[in-house]
C-alpha cells in the first residue's frame, strides 16, 4: 500500500497564539507558512518525520468560530510512559492545565489540553492496537 501523509487544516482566531500552543507547549515545529495568499495567512506545524501535520489559517476580515464542542479532539497515543510523562510535563510547564474530557475514557488513560480556539488535544498514555 502507498504511504500517505495527513494534513489536518482548520481556521484559527489567533495564528500567533495557536503557534505558541502547538510549538511551545506540544513541541511541534513550524514546517512552513504563507502570508496574504488570496486573503489568507497560514502556518503548517508538525513533528519531524511524522506522517501528519497541522495547518492553521486566518482569513483576512473573518473571525473563525471557537470549537463547536468539547469533543473535537486530536489524540496522540504515546506508548512509552516516560515519553508521555515528559510530554505532559512540557505542556504544563508552558502554563497549560489539563481539562476534564467530555468522554471519561480519555481521562482514564491520558490528559486533555485545550488550545486557544477551544479545540482539544489528548495525550493518551498507551498504544492504539488496531
Amino acid at each position: 500500500m502507498e504511504h500517505f501523509k495527513l494534513r489536518v487544516a482548520r481556521p484559527t482566531r489567533d495564528l500567533d497564539a495557536v503557534v505558541r500552543f502547538y510549538e511551545g507547549a506540544l513541541g511541534f515545529s513550524v514546517l512552513g507558512g504563507f502570508r496574504d495568499h488570496e486573503g489568507f495567512d497560514g502556518v503548517m506545524l508538525g513533528h519531524s518525520g511524522a506522517p501528519y501535520h497541522l495547518e492553521f489559517t486566518v482569513e483576512h476580515g473573518h473571525e473563525a468560530p471557537r470549537s463547536p464542542s468539547d469533543d473535537n479532539l486530536l489524540i496522540f497515543y504515546v506508548p512509552d510512559r516516560a515519553h508521555w510523562e515528559a510530554w505532559v510535563a512540557q505542556v504544563e510547564a508552558a502554563g497549560h492545565r489539563a481539562v476534564e474530557s467530555r468522554n471519561p475514557y480519555w481521562d482514564a488513560g491520558g490528559k486533555t489540553f485545550e488550545d486557544p480556539d477551544g479545540y482539544r488535544v489528548v495525550l493518551y498514555q498507551g498504544d492504539w492496537k488496531r
